[in-house]
């Protein structure tokens, strides 16, 4: 299991390279819910999100054999663009399995980064298998979005900073598709702040985390279609499962309608860019799944990457 000294150690690796991303408010958002409302605003870090603190960690933990060998993962965007940029500044070669219809924009971040892109249909082929084929077929190290110790240790990182900065929080609320983001801040609130609520969100076409938590075991769902391409996800890690199992309590979830309006709020409210995945906690507030009146409530904003033409064209539907 991963320890509170594994996000501890996590946050001295990355101490220079990740960005410690802001905490905002919003008196309008606050006044809509009933609740003081911190925004832990991930879209502000390396990559436009959260994921480049796991993926940093792993790669950073590898042997110099493997580490010169290469890494590999699979991904819709956000850690694709994360592996790519850490695999770079660490001095080796990253290929990313993407699906076909990923975002364009973000496809093109991870060739930017200088990853090799190779493409998928995420709806028929299955993304873990194809992977750990690569990886064998190649001497790889496998980089996996969520489900991996270094990975949940990272991410938790995120919520090490939050806590530092708001110690009095009485709820924390997150995105959850694989749920590395849940398990990292589960590993830092049990250490840090035993009684924090922990609160998942997840898109309503794709509740896979939220009947896995009621049935007290894995459920899968056929791969979800929602705007939320970042939480699209059939079921959830194995190993992020069983943190979340123990410490959360309650996953609500979201529909891309809803989605869309939080993007739209923090956008006019906050003059921030949000993509939809890392808009759906603050969804499940303004839609009042979750209602906290007068509780303060910590929310992380797990990603803006978002193309300028699709947030535009997202906001008009």
């Amino acid at each position: 299991m991963v320890t509170i000294e594994d996000v501890e150690a996590a946050a001295a690796r990355l101490a220079g390279q990740a960005n410690r991303t802001p905490v905002l408010t919003s008196r309008t958002l606050d006044a809509r819910t009933g609740a003081e409302v911190f925004l832990k605003a991930e879209n502000f870090q390396r990559v436009g999100a959260f994921k480049f603190r796991g993926a940093y960690n792993a790669i950073a933990q590898l042997s110099g054999d493997r580490l010169a060998a290469g890494v590999c993962t699979h991904s819709s965007g956000n850690h694709a663009q994360a592996v790519a940029l850490a695999a770079r500044l660490l001095g080796t070669k990253a290929t990313i399995l993407m699906p076909e219809d990923a975002p364009e924009s973000k496809v093109d971040a991870v060739l930017g980064y200088g990853a090799e892109v190779r493409r998928f249909d995420r709806y028929t082929e299955d993304r873990f298998a194809l992977c750990e084929k690569l990886a064998a077929d190649n001497g790889y190290a496998l980089i996996p979005p969520f489900d991996h110790p270094h990975v949940i240790a990272g991410q938790g990182t995120a919520t090490l900073e939050f806590l530092a900065e708001c110690p009095d929080l009485d709820a924390l609320i997150t995105p959850m598709g694989g749920g590395g983001l849940m398990a990292g801040a589960a590993t830092v609130a049990s250490a840090r702040r035993p009684g924090l609520e922990l609160i998942g969100v997840e898109p309503e076409a794709g509740d896979d985390q939220k009947q896995s938590l009621e049935a007290g075991r894995l459920i899968s769902v056929p791969v979800p279609k929602t705007v939320a391409d970042g939480l699209a996800l059939p079921s959830p890690g194995v190993l992020n499962f069983e943190i979340i199992r123990k410490h959360v309590r309650r996953i609500v979830t979201v529909t891309d309608e809803q989605i869309l309006d939080a993007m739209r709020f923090l956008f006019e409210r906050t003059k921030i860019v949000v993509e939809p995945s890392g808009a759906a906690a603050v969804a499940a507030l303004l839609a009042e799944q979750v209602r906290l009146p007068g509780k303060r409530v910590g929310v992380i904003l797990s990603g803006g990457n978002v193309a300028a033409d699709r947030f535009a064209a997202l906001l008009r539907s």
